[in-house]
């Protein structure tokens, strides 16, 4: 046989081969378009159409406002379809309680188990529910949460999704009882914490009162001492305390009516808080002039240690005091006197 003849046949046979594979393709792109227009587009169009439109078609704000419960049990399947349709063009999946377009559904597939449009409606739902439940479970509002997770459970009781949101409410929870506990705890804690500073205060007070009233005590102990000693130093002094002559006499009766000022009011200082909590002592000298009334003025500090710390509490302290006036001859007279005031604690 020619070898060029059968060359040219193979050559004949490729080329009658080609335009049936192209038309075969040709053939196939023109029945799945017609599928898609013909069959698997309306079919969608039909169950959206039913179940209120696609589920993420945003609605406005109107819209929005929760409508009061529908009494679902009265209602017939047409009237549980159209609430449903609604319900689902305002998005209410899962809420509120009583008219949502779960509940309708559900109420529609107890009384006609095989509906297909509910079916279809629940299961493509499903997705767009299970975030409204997710976010009331962000929200912190449990119980709501709750509630749409269990209304899910009825829609498709084997959803995994369903595992999911059980599991961040529950932890959401334990997050939330964790932190009420942290802060109750801590409340207690700077209560108890209050309570033992204002203890601690009051007792420190206390304790600085009372040794400042014995301190007082000793000091006007001492001062009554003192004018008490005066008359006999006076007395042993006097030369002519034996003779009894004129001059004497003149003497005695002029000593007799001089005294010294004896306080008869002290008042504690007041130590100052930034030393108390520091727990600094020390003390401070001051002199003063106690006048004809008994009243003290000119109070200045002669000496401190530490320098300032104490300063102002003992100039008030003295500021306050009262004494028995000095006499001279019969006579009130101003005198000057030192003081030194202890801080202690």
């Amino acid at each position: 046989m020619d070898t060029r003849y059968i060359l040219d046949t193979r050559r004949h046979v490729r080329g009658a081969i080609q335009p049936l594979i192209i038309a075969i393709i040709a053939i196939f792109a023109l029945l799945a378009v017609g599928a898609w227009f013909l069959v698997i587009k309306p079919h969608q169009e039909l169950v959206m159409t039913d179940s209120g439109g696609h589920p993420s078609t945003p609605v406005s704000t109107a819209t929005r406002t929760a409508p009061p419960p529908a009494n679902v049990a009265a209602m017939d399947l047409n009237q549980l379809l159209a609430e449903a349709r609604t319900a689902m063009n305002e998005q209410r999946y899962l809420a509120p309680t009583g008219n949502n377009a779960f509940e309708f559904y559900l109420r529609v597939l107890e009384k006609e188990p095989g509906n297909k449009v509910a079916s279809d409606a629940l299961r493509e739902t499903f997705p767009f529910a299970a975030t409204s439940a997710e976010q009331a479970i962000n929200s912190r509002d449990f119980n709501e949460a709750q509630r749409q997770i269990d209304l899910l459970a009825k829609a498709d009781p084997a959803n995994f999704t369903l595992t999911i949101l059980r599991s961040k409410l529950d932890a959401q929870r334990k997050t939330l009882d964790k932190q009420q506990q942290l802060a109750l705890e801590q409340e207690k804690a700077n209560q108890l914490a209050a309570t033992q500073k204002a203890a601690a205060d009051k007792l420190a007070a206390d304790q600085l009162a009372e040794r400042q009233k014995a301190q007082l005590a000793e000091q006007q102990k001492a001062a009554q001492a003192s004018t008490a000693q005066q008359p006999r130093q006076q007395a042993s002094a006097n030369p002519s305390a034996t003779g009894g002559d004129n001059a004497a006499s003149a003497d005695s009766g002029s000593d007799a009516g001089t005294t010294t000022a004896v306080l008869v009011k002290g008042s504690p200082a007041r130590y100052p808080t930034a030393a108390m909590r520091a727990r600094q002592e020390g003390w401070v000298l001051v002199s003063f002039t106690v006048d004809p009334d008994g009243k003290t003025s000119n109070v200045k500090v002669v000496q401190s240690q530490p320098r300032r710390v104490f300063d102002r509490a003992a100039i008030d302290a003295v500021e306050r005091y009262l004494f028995t006036p000095a006499m001279n001859g019969g006579t009130a007279v101003s005198s000057t006197k030192q003081q030194r005031i202890e801080f202690k604690l």
